[in-house]
């Protein structure tokens, strides 16, 4: 089965289309967790990477009943170097033994044999001598296709190969995506430009649910962007980043969805994971209860979809 298939059918089993952002920040990790670390390992790089792992499987076992995936953001992991990596790879491991599919948000691009490097890593196979190993083991990866198509090729042909799937930036949810974004190419906006590009690359890849293992990636903020790239991309699943923290509402990205409710999953980061921070939710979960919170910002959050869609 195709990869963007299993994530479908996740989702229809959840009924939820919401991917929850595993970002770990310091300031949202709780103080028994850091507490607990630094008494081990001092205030070090190691026990950020120990901190971010704990933190990480308590919200996972705590949603992954509720929703498809997670999707790791692996800057916020690279920042604490080898130490973070390791929590970067433990955490993809442990949530895929909870039946998770992984989105490894990587957003690499290059061209030649730095793409392919990066493609054996990520969804590929590193070759050691007469062996192959599994680096990251994540199913699906973002991308950013400033390169071309030629830095988009060596991953899709691991995709072929491996069974794993794509999330190509086509219009990011950030306020200043426009200045590059929406130029125009004669009359046609650059970033529906790239959406006919993702569709094209995705055409051999079609699953049994209609969608390509390419996926755009399409922001929540952007609504009548949204809207027309559905209409240049009817076989592309998207993903869709700024929900809640950063201004995007259910009303907005429903125009991501066909009317059969797939096409689509939502991103939260911080209002899930840091959701014990939050107003609604600090007087009914103390700080050692943060992971029951982040389950109840899942519930809300998909409450809140189901309304929409």
């Amino acid at each position: 089965m195709m990869m963007i298939d299993k994530l479908i059918n996740r989702i229809k089993s959840t009924e939820n289309p919401t991917v929850v952002g595993l970002d770990p920040n310091q300031d949202f990790i709780p103080k028994f967790i850091m507490e607990r670390v630094v008494a081990k390992y001092g205030w070090t790089l190691k026990a950020m990477g120990k901190a971010i792992l704990i933190f990480n499987k308590m919200i996972i076992d705590e949603i992954y009943d509720l929703v498809p995936a997670v999707k790791p953001q692996i800057a916020m992991y690279e920042r604490y170097g080898i130490s973070g990596l390791k929590a970067y790879v433990k955490t993809i491991e442990y949530a895929k033994k909870k039946g998770l599919i992984v989105i490894g948000d990587i957003k690499r691009s290059d061209i030649a044999s730095t793409g392919q490097a990066y493609s054996d890593g990520h969804i590929g196979r590193a070759k050691v001598g007469l062996s192959e190993f599994e680096v990251f083991k994540e199913d699906f990866i973002t991308l950013n296709p400033y390169l071309g198509s030629d830095s988009i090729t060596p991953f899709i042909n691991d995709c072929k190969s491996y069974g794993k799937g794509l999330f190509v930036l086509a219009k990011t949810s950030n306020p200043n995506s426009g200045e590059i974004q929406d130029l125009l190419i004669g009359d046609v906006p650059l970033y529906e430009k790239v959406g006919e590009l993702i569709s094209k690359w995705g055409e051999e890849l079609i699953g049994e649910n209609g969608f390509s293992e390419v996926g755009a990636v399409v922001g929540a903020t952007h609504p009548e962007q949204a809207k027309r790239l559905r209409e240049v991309m009817p076989h592309t699943f998207f993903l869709v980043p700024g929900y809640g923290a950063q201004g995007g509402k259910a009303e907005d990205l429903a125009v991501c969805f066909n009317k059969d409710g797939l096409g689509a999953i939502v991103n939260s980061s911080r209002g899930i994971i840091a959701a014990y921070k939050k107003e609604q939710y600090k007087d009914k979960f103390t700080e050692e209860e943060f992971a029951k919170a982040s389950r109840q910002a899942v519930i809300d959050m998909k409450n809140d979809l189901r309304r929409c869609l």
